[in-house]
Formats: C-alpha cells, structure tokens, sequence
C-alpha cells in the first residue's frame, strides 16, 4: 500500500489520476447537461426531473459525496502539478521554450490554473445559487415539488446572472479542452497522429457541450423566458 500511495504521489501518477478523475467529470457534465436540457420540453419535465434526483434520499448524499470529492481531488491534484512545474522552471511562465519538436503550448494549456479555480469558485456559488436557494413550491399530478424551472427562468432574465454564467462556461471551454486532450495523452493516447486527432476531438466536444450549457441561459434571457421552446 505505501509503495501504492507513493505512486499516485508521483508527478506521472498524479498526471494518471487527473486525466482519470477529469473523464469522470466529463460524464457528469454530460448527463448534467441533458437533464438541464428538459427545461426546454414539456412545462413540467424540469421539475419531475430534479424532484427524482432529490427523491433518491440517502443515495444521492452518496452521488453527491462522490461528484465533491472527484471535482475537489481533480483541483489539488491540478494545482500540485501547477505548482511543481511552476518550480522546476525558475525563468516561471513567460518564457516558452520547446526543444524543437511540435509545441503543445497555447492559451488553453497556458490558463489551465486560472480558469480550474474560476469554474472552482463558480460551482460553489452555482450549487448554492440552485440546490439550496429560495423556490417556490408546485403541484405536478398530485406531488408537491421545488418549482425550480421558475427560479432557473428567474435567474437567466437578469442580464446580470446570465451573462456572467456565459462568461464563465466560455471560460470553461478552455479548461475542458485542454483537460479532455490532456486526460486522454495522460492514459496514452499520445503519439503522433493519435494525439493530433485526439486533440481535435477535445476541442469539437469542448465547445459543442459547453454551447449546450451557454444556449440555456442565452436563449431564456433573449427571450424572457417566454420563446417557443419554453412550454407551459
């Protein structure tokens, strides 16, 4: 066990285990995005689905032990790794120097610390923000549940919350880009064109689901909540 924990301690074990703990995280967003996404069916949907989640009881303190500890080991094993680069180049980060191969240096990898603790920040205030802010409470056959589609359509036409979850989740385009690149080269997908095709691959999926996500508080705010594919 020491000799295992030594591993993981090691700057290609934490490497491992970020590119493992960051795929996880993708799924999440995945399944997070699609259950965000009932919103837009039938008025009632958005409702049903979020009172199933909080109806799962005991399990989901468990689901939602289990997302904390994976976004939070996913954020210090990034910022031990930052800080251990940061170290071994006493010249820090101005100065980029490849030894003449092809250079995996760009913005995105560059801001990989700020936008992981921006996005850190932003789901402390989201889940406060949602899970255990003020709402309403409704009717759906005979079940009394939060109306959270209500607060979410109350939210999103404040040009203030709106704009600022847009700019955050842009932000994250980065972030999930160079995380989904990097997690898969970290498990071996790394050499020549696989890497180049894999890297591609990040930044389409980054950009498509992080516009899901920016498309729900867009569209709600350019329309107030009010647009076609809003049903009541």
């Amino acid at each position: 066990m020491p000799s295992f924990i030594k591993a993981l301690n090691s700057q290609v074990g934490r490497k491992i285990m970020t590119g493992i703990t960051g795929i996880g995280l993708m799924l999440f967003l995945i399944g997070h995005l699609a259950g965000n996404l009932t919103i837009f069916a039938e008025s009632d949907a958005f409702n049903i689905y979020t009172h199933t989640l909080e109806s799962l009881g005991p399990l989901l303190y468990v689901i939602e032990a289990g997302l904390a500890f994976f976004f939070l080991y996913h954020a210090i094993l990034g910022i031990s790794i930052w800080r251990q680069r940061k170290k071994a180049r006493p010249e820090g980060y101005d100065t980029y120097r490849t030894k003449g191969g092809p250079s995996h240096q760009s913005l995105a990898s560059r801001s990989m610390i700020i936008s992981g603790l921006v996005i850190l920040v932003f789901l402390v205030l989201h889940i406060w923000h949602f899970k255990f802010g003020p709402t309403d409470m409704t009717m759906v056959d005979g079940t009394e549940m939060r109306d959270l589609r209500a607060l979410v359509i109350a939210e999103f036409t404040n040009p203030l919350v709106a704009f600022g979850y847009i700019a955050v989740l842009s932000l994250a385009i980065l972030h999930l880009a160079h995380g989904a690149w990097s997690a898969f080269t970290s498990l071996g997908m790394k050499h020549g064109e696989t890497s180049k095709k894999v890297q591609i691959g990040a930044y389409i999926f980054a950009i498509v689901l992080m516009l899901g996500f920016i498309f729900i508080p867009l569209y709600i705010f350019l329309t107030g909540g009010q647009g076609s594919l809003i049903a009541y």
